[in-house]
């Protein structure tokens, strides 16, 4: 029954990821978390394995249909950076959680992390038509942008998220739907390099069958979401996304204090 449940938590969150483009990860973690049945790291393992697979489907897909939405110019030294920063987050996170002798320690300092960083992005999101926005163009700032983001989605295990979208409103000028397109760009090679990591440094002991219904899970929510995103307008994505922020932010302060 708790695996039933994973599969419709990862599901709706790739649905939700494919439309806002941030992934799904953010959703997933802190909702599993929240069940309290699996380590942290497993929960990570299997939040970047949903959130790839979706990743993945909703890219290729994308590209198959002749969609020009990811700029290149920018979207691939992002995503090459995301890609490097991946790598660092995981050692990060390895790092940090070698510090505590309770893991539930480290969930706690995870979950004060998103909470802290999605109530700036739930404000800057409400009140970015009052910033005068930017549009980077050298690759150089565009790989130091992406490594950072790299860094924060693989080490709080979210898969990128709201954060990256943040990006493209501010330092890229783009719309809605477009910057959930570039988004998820980045987020696949971003996840596809903390999974990398993930194998080379021990997979955590999961149901092999679990980690098969994630990753179907995430096709499946992919191939809804884009369904459902030719259907409804950027306004209708702002307001979803913004829900969805207030929301990941009463979970995660109920995961500060599960875990303290």
């Amino acid at each position: 029954m708790i695996y039933l449940l994973f599969f419709i938590v990862c599901f709706g969150a790739s649905i939700i990821g494919a439309l806002c483009g941030i992934g799904g990860g953010v959703i997933i973690k802190p909702l599993l978390d929240a069940t309290g049945v699996l380590p942290v790291a497993a929960v990570g393992f299997l939040s970047s394995c949903t959130v790839l697979a979706m990743t993945c489907y909703s890219v290729v897909r994308s590209k198959l249909s002749g969609s020009r939405a990811v700029d290149g110019r920018t979207a691939t030294p992002l995503a090459l950076g995301a890609a490097v920063g991946g790598l660092m987050g995981k050692s990060l996170f390895s790092w940090v959680a070698g510090l505590f002798d309770n893991q539930n320690t480290v969930g706690a300092v995870q979950a004060a992390v998103l909470a802290f960083l999605t109530v700036g992005t739930l404000l800057y999101t409400i009140k970015k038509d009052r910033f005068h926005t930017r549009h980077l163009e050298k690759a150089f700032i565009c790989l130091i942008v992406g490594f950072l983001l790299g860094v924060l989605s693989s080490f709080l295990g979210i898969g990128g998220g709201p954060f990256n979208l943040v990006v493209f409103y501010y330092f890229f000028s783009m719309d809605t739907k477009t910057a959930a397109q570039n988004s998820l760009y980045v987020v696949l090679l971003s996840q596809a390099a903390n999974l990398l990591m993930t194998v080379y440094g021990g997979v955590p002991v999961v149901s092999p069958w679990l980690v098969l219904g994630m990753v179907a899970a995430g096709i499946c929510g992919g191939i809804a979401g884009r369904m459902i995103n030719k259907r409804i307008s950027d306004k209708v994505v702002e307001r979803l996304f913004e829900i969805l922020m207030a929301a990941i932010i009463l979970i995660n302060i109920y995961n500060i204090f599960k875990y303290l």
